[in-house]
């Protein structure tokens, strides 16, 4: 649940009157991917007909996904690095046609850097449910209709059986290394522990072993943001012109999320009490900066995420529970033989490094024994796509 675009992975800043300006127009009914958009650096693979844990079904389903490296002859050199909340495919690489950021881990995969794609072949799929490429609610139904709110509840499970079919198809029958932050870590979880004869090397970051109550309502009141918004029209807005989607709803979502993110050491730090412009933010309809932050950045999401698709995605992370029905959180964390590390983030608000410390203690292959490795850093959740130097020393000490 972090930002996960190169522009947005930096410390924060004040708004600029560009950046204010950037997003003065209507943004789009739905930010999502849609076919016939500029395919820019995916490629596609049919999955088939899925059947989910609740009982919902997709008659066809698609995973959108890009690569880096090249896989050796062996099929040895495998890495799958799996995007947070409102990631997507495009880990590495400039914006352009089809891609509306750049890269969200530049500093992190390519050549000669933590994930050495001279070395390693490196798959990074959309999930299941979401908006740039793969089967969500912004796709089109058997009736030729978006699925919308008819779209089947997922959880973390459905969406790593997803990402094992494209394994599969890839030819891949065992990982070099599975590597996810945040939403992304709850699936590496997941690979590991369901299928641990796949899975060699795994990379935890600033993920949980559970999603907790005191989580799982911070997302329910991002969730009836979008909802109550009177433009979501219970969930079917696509033919709705520029300007007419539950864009209020999702920004609102998107700023209550980011609160979440940062720390308050760094959010005090940057912005203090300091105003927008020269107008009062009391009583003379001025702005604090922090507002003015949260609000420009809310805005910008719009353009680039399905309202939803964030209610698809944020529900299933409300089901993850790697010991649910597996005799509780550290039989399943047992069951993985992966060669380990978990990394916490010690200003961490979302995911605080309890977390990772209580996954670290149950993992029999961890090269930390039961103990998390917690980086120090003021950037809370978002380290972990911002501390390039402390997060890439951590991968390459599995890795490598």
């Amino acid at each position: 649940m972090e930002w996960q675009s190169s522009a947005d992975t930096v410390p924060s800043s004040f708004i600029t009157e560009a950046q204010a300006r950037s997003v003065l127009g209507k943004p789009p009914a739905t930010g999502a991917w849609r076919d016939g958009d500029p395919v820019g650096h995916r490629q596609f693979l049919n999955l088939g007909p899925l059947t989910f844990e609740a009982g919902g079904r997709l008659p066809a389903a698609r995973l959108a996904y890009e690569t880096w490296g090249t896989l050796s002859p062996a099929g040895d050199n495998a890495v799958l690095v799996l995007h947070a909340l409102t990631g997507d495919s495009h880990v590495v690489g400039a914006p352009g046609p089809g891609h509306e950021t750049g890269g969200w881990w530049d500093g992190i995969v390519g050549p000669g850097l933590a994930i050495d794609t001279d070395r390693w072949f490196v798959v990074a799929p959309n999930m299941l449910g979401g908006c740039q490429g793969s089967t969500g609610p912004a796709s089109l139904a058997p009736d030729a209709l978006e699925w919308g709110i008819r779209f089947p509840y997922l959880t973390i499970r459905d969406q790593v059986t997803a990402q094992r079919v494209l394994s599969d198809r890839l030819g891949i029958d065992r990982w070099a290394a599975v590597i996810g932050g945040s939403m992304g870590g709850m699936h590496a979880l997941e690979w590991a522990i369901e299928t641990p004869d796949r899975v060699d090397r795994l990379i935890i970051l600033a993920a949980p072993p559970v999603t907790t109550a005191d989580q799982i309502g911070l997302n329910s009141v991002q969730i009836e943001a979008i909802r109550t918004d009177p433009a979501f029209r219970a969930g079917d807005y696509y033919d709705e012109a520029d300007g007419d989607g539950p864009t209020r709803g999702l920004a609102l979502a998107r700023r209550m999320a980011l609160l979440n993110y940062r720390s308050p050491a760094e959010l005090n730090a940057r912005f203090d009490r300091g105003w927008q412009s020269g107008i009062s933010p009391l009583g003379a309809n001025g702005r604090f900066a922090v507002e003015s932050y949260l609000d420009f950045h809310g805005n910008k999401f719009t353009r680039r995420f399905d309202a939803n698709s964030y209610i698809v995605l944020v529900e299933a992370m409300n089901s993850h529970d790697v010991g649910r029905d597996r005799g509780g959180v550290a039989a399943a964390l047992g069951r993985v033989t992966a060669r380990s590390v978990v990394v916490g983030i010690d200003s961490d608000r979302l995911f605080p490094a309890d977390g990772q410390r209580t996954i670290a203690a149950h993992l029999p292959n961890n090269i930390d024994g039961p103990t998390a490795v917690v980086l120090e850093s003021g950037y809370g959740h978002d380290g972990f796509l911002i501390e390039n130097e402390a997060i890439g020393a951590q991968i390459r000490r599995v890795l490598h």
